[in-house]
């Protein structure tokens, strides 16, 4: 058995624990070396996952929107230090919710401007929605709200989370949240394209992904992947309640976690950056971009903030993960290696190095990354 191949009972043990199917492809210096499918793309239905299977890859939507913004910067249009609100006027003298001696929470202006980097480091102190600080409750009111309202456009977002005092001076802290959604707002202006207009035209189509899009066609939706809610061994349920940003008509085109994909479209766009900004003669990005995106931008006093248990070893880069201490990780793979994962199991491991890229789909939450990930790099370099 060719070690590479230690990957198909991998992902045959991985559909025995938890997501009902899965599905992975290896490419290594522009030769595809590894591809499977295993399972069912739907259960109830007996559906196997096929290549043809579409996939919400939720946050690895990040990586196209900062290479997408990248693109822009190698035109000249915006440096990575210009002030967010040189483009952005909304985010004009931002302010920042802080709390006081007695457990009051008050508003004062932000020690400085967001830059535009911050937005790709996730230091601009913009959050998600959730409860545990003031900013976070604040984005939780103000999207449903706007999902109340109907459909709103990621200009309209940006303008209302602009509204918001942040949760810290930018670039005090990393955290996870909006900021690639106002990212795409930020593209849209610098383009002068919608998000999803410049998505297709420069980076879709030169690439033939085929597949991929924010709004799933009329006669593609039979080809999406059910997403599962994992209760406990053998127990799933199918969910439904978050599809609703997909369909056709909605003009909420998310940045940080709104695309659909395939196993192939999204290996062309892994390999693309493996292959240092190429792939088949289509230039997307400069190798030396690529090599800027993979760098670790965190300073020492943010690194606590990224602190997440699976991510021990890696920095984080212009909107990625990247290796920086493989010992500490209990990792074989190379410093330098980058990617990003998926809330519903799906992952993309990115190594320029080696001209090695590797991505893996799964549909459920929670999404046992943290599980299958780390194996899945461990195998491939194995591999080598």
């Amino acid at each position: 058995m060719k070690p590479i191949e230690h990957l198909r009972p991998l992902l045959k043990s991985f559909v025995e624990k938890g997501p009902v199917g899965c599905a992975c492809s290896v490419y290594h210096q522009n030769e595809q070396v590894f591809e499977d499918y295993v399972g069912y793309a739907d259960l109830d239905l007996k559906k196997p996952i096929t290549p043809d299977t579409i996939y919400r890859i939720y946050s690895m939507t990040k990586v196209v929107t900062c290479v997408a913004a990248l693109m822009l910067y190698e035109r000249g249009l915006f440096l990575l230090e210009d002030p967010l609100e040189e483009y952005l006027p909304e985010f004009k003298n931002p302010h920042v919710y802080r709390d006081g001696k007695s457990g009051e929470v008050y508003a004062t202006p932000a020690a400085k401007s967001i830059r535009v980097k911050d937005l790709f480091t996730m230091t601009s102190g913009l959050t998600y929605e959730g409860g545990s600080n003031e900013t976070e409750r604040q984005v939780n009111k103000a999207m449903n709200d706007l999902r109340k309202n109907g459909t709103f456009t990621v200009r309209e977002l940006s303008k209302v989370l602009a509204n918001i005092p942040l949760a810290f001076d930018p670039g005090r802290q990393w955290r996870y949240g909006l900021s690639h959604d106002v990212l795409g707002a930020f593209i849209e202006v610098v383009s002068g394209k919608t998000f999803g207009q410049f998505l297709h035209e420069e980076i879709f189509q030169p690439l033939s992904m085929v597949d991929t899009f924010f709004k799933i066609p009329e006669d593609r939706k039979d080809r999406l992947c059910s997403l599962y809610d994992w209760k406990e061994q053998a127990l799933l349920q199918k969910n439904t309640r978050m599809d609703a940003e997909y369909q056709q008509g909605t003009l909420y085109e998310s940045g940080g976690g709104g695309l659909l994909s395939t196993l192939s479209d999204y290996s062309r766009f892994a390999h693309m950056l493996a292959n240092g900004g190429t792939l088949d003669g289509v230039r997307i990005l400069g190798r030396k971009t690529v090599e800027l995106m993979a760098m670790d931008h965190l300073q020492p006093e943010q690194v606590p903030s990224f602190n997440w248990e699976h991510l021990k070893g890696y920095g984080y880069g212009l909107g990625v993960r990247t290796m920086v201490n493989p010992g500490l990780a209990g990792s074989n793979s190379s410093i330098g290696e980058f990617g990003w994962m998926g809330m519903a199991g799906t992952w993309v491991m990115i190594d320029p190095k080696e001209q090695l890229s590797a991505v893996y789909m799964h549909q459920m939450l929670p999404n046992f990354e943290t599980y299958t990930q780390p194996r899945l790099r461990n195998v491939i370099y194995g591999a080598l």
